[in-house]
């Protein structure tokens, strides 16, 4: 097709009449997916200056958008024209699978027929899949071989991976601490989060994108407890956990009426009561008295710091599917009020804990 391009445009200019556009499609329509043949006609249809950009044909047909074709799509004064996706039969389980994926994640029904029609599962959602086994392979291998290694005895203390104030200058404990959890309850329900929200979120934005939000907020939850809780250790991937579902939630808060997956009140509602137990959990663990003192219960703060990355980098990230981030506003706020806190929190570390009169848990 894009030597035709080429011949409705002799002159190059890289624009092409919508009219002409519109004899081309209908000649050449039927080798198309129909989806993106409809994307195609209302592209052309959504044009007021009666000419069509030859990029934004390149990026359809490659399975790329700039940001003026989807501002093309959105603005036009034509709504698209078939049935919706969700009404599509004769689909096979995997096609279902990635047509419930769009509908759980994606609020515009052009954004999840274009979803559909690209996902190849090449790759495949490796990142929550991977952190979900590694942890679940740690806790179990590490600590159940021992049922004393719970956080209510403070031989847990001892392993190298939590967050601890005493070792606060081994740089890695503020990433290796989400391998660790305090019981196999929860363990457990941060294993099905990931699992539940993660990968269908990474399935649709991409483990880079996925895994951003996920470490900054693992890195916002230890820096957190450091600055907000100083004598308290952590364990856990309630950090990552949390701005993933925080981001998803808000997400779908933002875009409700958009938003055409069901029971979306009741998930929403089943989701807010389990990160309200587990948090509640947390809170009432790290205030009640230890029954191996001076050893202290884990912290909560963690949670909070990835609620806060959740519902800023997170909402950005989520909102703007296939979109280069760079060009957002939003993105670029956010993302230094948080190089700021992350500064901050470092040197906080280097110089708060010599100045203030603590009593720190002894080292493990």
């Amino acid at each position: 097709h894009f030597p035709l391009l080429f011949q409705f445009d002799p002159d190059n200019t890289g624009y092409i009449s919508t009219e002409k556009f519109r004899s081309l499609l209908q000649r050449h329509g039927s080798e198309l997916d129909p989806h993106k043949l409809e994307v195609l006609l209302a592209l052309a249809d959504s044009n007021s200056e009666g000419r069509i950009c030859y990029q934004d044909f390149v990026n359809l047909m490659s399975n790329k958008r700039s940001n003026s074709f989807r501002q093309a799509i959105l603005q036009g004064n034509r709504r698209l024209c078939s049935k919706a996706l969700l009404e599509e039969t004769g689909l096979s389980l995997s096609q279902r699978l990635i047509r419930h994926v769009a509908y759980e994640t994606l609020p515009r029904e052009i954004d999840r027929k274009w979803y559909y029609d690209s996902y190849t599962c090449c790759p495949p959602p490796w990142f929550m899949i991977t952190i979900t086994i590694v942890a679940f392979f740690l806790y179990n291998g590490v600590v159940l071989d021992r049922f004393v290694l719970q956080v209510t005895h403070p031989l847990y203390l001892k392993n190298t991976l939590l967050y601890h104030p005493q070792l606060r200058a081994q740089a890695w404990r503020y990433l290796t601490y989400i391998f660790m959890h305090a019981g196999i309850e929860h363990l457990g329900l941060n294993v099905v989060l990931q699992l539940l929200v993660g990968v269908p979120l990474e399935m649709v934005h991409g483990a880079a994108r996925i895994s951003f939000v996920y470490v900054a907020g693992v890195v916002a939850g230890s820096l957190a407890v450091s600055v907000a809780d100083m004598t308290a250790p952590v364990v856990g991937s309630s950090g990552g956990v949390y701005a993933l579902v925080s981001a998803h939630l808000a997400n779908i808060v933002m875009n409700w009426s958009g938003m055409k997956c069901q029971f979306k009140l009741l998930r929403m509602a089943v989701a807010l009561i389990c990160m309200s137990f587990e948090f509640g959990r947390a809170v009432w663990l790290r205030f009640h008295p230890s029954a191996y003192p001076p050893c202290p219960h884990p912290s909560f703060m963690a949670h909070l710091g990835g609620v806060m990355v959740g519902i800023t980098l997170g909402v950005i990230i989520l909102r703007n599917y296939e979109q280069r981030l760079q060009d957002q506003t939003l993105w670029w706020i956010f993302l230094s009020i948080y190089l700021i806190f992350v500064v901050f929190a470092i040197f906080w570390n280097i110089f708060a804990y010599n100045l203030l009169d603590l009593k720190l848990p002894p080292p493990p």
